[in-house]
């Protein structure tokens, strides 16, 4: 990284196979790209910033975080040339590329006067991104944000939590330079494939207080903090089952085709994100893992296949469930794949089923056996493979959009013209609970019902979902992320 300053850039060891798109979208965050020239057959290019300030301020980043391209490491370093005169007619698809980035730039810089200003991303105030993921049917932990957002610098803490029934996070890097990277190029990315999508801004705080190192908290620069006595420490079966998760993480880039058009992509960032990031799919996180959970704690005067196939069965479809014949209060429950045991085990470890915090671990069974023919195990091992009620037997499914933490707001569908608001307040009150708010959708077809807690709502949820309400329609019932 050593030579005099200049605002051209020499990029050594490129891929064979990377496109002008992507060396430019490494310049973008710093500022102005005004040229470049990709010396295909030497893996080199060189890359003109609008002034030797940006430059700087890229070679300085770039000297602390090694730049890949592709899963390779490359390097930068300022060159002898104080600019690039390029012979256009060679040059003319990497012109059509930085004409395309710049054109998207200019839409969107803020006008200052009549001059658009130089460069496309203003300033970031603050270290600290709010992270919200929509479409969460994967769950998402600490671990899987602080290994996606590390590679835009070193994160120092993270804060999780449920607000509005959505997952949402803040993360602060020690460098709001860090924080702007990381936005440009992860905002509207999916974090699994079609899923898990991230919406991130700049947070107000400019420095997180984290008061316990636990699933929900850390702070990487204090590894003495308490875990917190109200929340354990990581479970150390969850711990190693995500280590083995995450370690499949790598996050593949994939080529940006051809030059970005700017009716294509409606900001700056998006051009940013589509060529730094390629695409964040993790297809490294595959049905793989373990598919049958263990579920202890279990009120075993109350429970039974069905309850915990009804339950489970909101976030995966439920294949087996076997309840242990010499410790009835526990049961195995084997899933679909490796992602619903995780989403299953992420929602509903800790909430209370028939009066009982229930715990949800993975278990070191690969599958749940059935009891020998002609064996009376009593009803407790029930095969649920054929069964018509699995929520994401159909691939593309809407359900899969609607996954949500137990909440007291519950969704109801499928409901027939003759029944009215009356019959069903009714209903969900004869399974032992308050209800405390309706409201019919507009076609009538639908509602939110509100409990008074999320306990009585699963306790509804596990009683009432498929429930004959006549003229064949059977009640649809999920947890909600509104409320009323």
């Amino acid at each position: 990284m050593d030579g005099a300053p200049s605002r051209v850039l020499h990029i050594r060891k490129l891929p064979g196979e990377v496109t002008e798109t992507e060396v430019i979208a490494l310049g973008l965050p710093f500022g102005k790209v005004t040229n470049i020239l990709m010396l295909k057959g030497k893996n080199q290019a060189f890359l003109e910033l609008a002034t030797e300030e940006a430059a700087i301020t890229m070679v300085n980043y770039y000297s602390a975080v090694t730049p890949h391209l592709r899963n390779q490491p490359i390097y930068i370093q300022y060159s002898n040339h104080k600019e690039l005169k390029t012979d256009n007619t060679l040059n003319q698809r990497a012109q059509a590329v930085l004409q395309a980035v710049t054109a998207v730039q200019a839409t969107n810089a803020p006008i200052s006067g009549t001059t658009v200003s130089e460069s496309a991303v203003t300033p970031a105030q603050s270290p600290v991104l709010r992270i919200i993921i929509d479409n969460m049917y994967y769950p998402v932990t600490l671990d899987v944000l602080h290994q996606i957002f590390s590679k835009f610098g070193a994160v120092l803490k993270i804060i999780t939590f449920t607000k509005n029934n959505q997952f949402q996070a803040l993360l602060q890097y020690g460098d709001p330079v860090n924080a702007q990277q990381a936005k440009l190029a992860l905002d509207g990315q999916n974090i699994y494939n079609a899923c898990c999508t991230l919406r991130i801004d700049f947070s107000k705080l400019v420095n997180l207080n984290v008061k316990y190192n636990n699933d929900k908290s850390r702070d990487y620069t204090r590894p003495d903090l308490p875990s917190g006595d109200g929340q354990p420490a990581l479970d150390p079966a969850i711990a190693a089952a995500f280590a083995k998760e995450t370690s499949l993480l790598g996050l593949p880039v994939a080529a940006v085709p051809g030059a970005l058009s700017p009716l294509a992509i409606p900001n700056a960032a998006a051009a940013a994100a589509a060529a730094a990031a390629g695409r964040v799919g993790m297809p490294g996180v595959s049905a793989g893992g373990n598919t049958v959970l263990l579920v202890s704690n279990l009120n075993e005067e109350m429970v039974t296949p069905q309850s915990l196939f009804t339950l489970f069965g909101v976030y995966g479809d439920v294949q087996r469930v076997k309840i242990l014949y010499n410790k009835k209060d526990s049961a195995l429950i084997q899933m679909a794949d490796g992602n619903q045991s995780q989403l299953a085990m992420s929602h509903l470890n800790g909430q209370k089923m028939y009066g009982k915090i229930i715990r949800v671990t993975l278990s070191k069974h690969q599958t749940v056996q059935l009891p020998r023919e002609g064996l009376d195990d009593q009803g407790l091992t029930k095969d649920f493979g054929n069964s018509p009620l699995h929520r994401f037997k159909k691939p593309g499914s809407k359900n899969f959009q609607n996954i949500f933490p137990p909440s007291a707001t519950l969704h109801l569908s499928n409901i027939p013209p003759s029944v009215a608001e009356e019959d069903l307040r009714t209903l969900f009150a004869n399974t032992g609970g308050t209800v405390k708010a309706f409201k019919f959708f507009q076609d009538h077809k639908m509602a939110l019902l509100q409990m008074s807690t999320v306990e009585e709502a699963i306790q509804a949820l596990i009683d009432l979902h498929n429930y004959n309400l006549g003229e064949n329609h059977h009640l649809r019932v999920s947890f909600s992320k509104s409320t009323i």
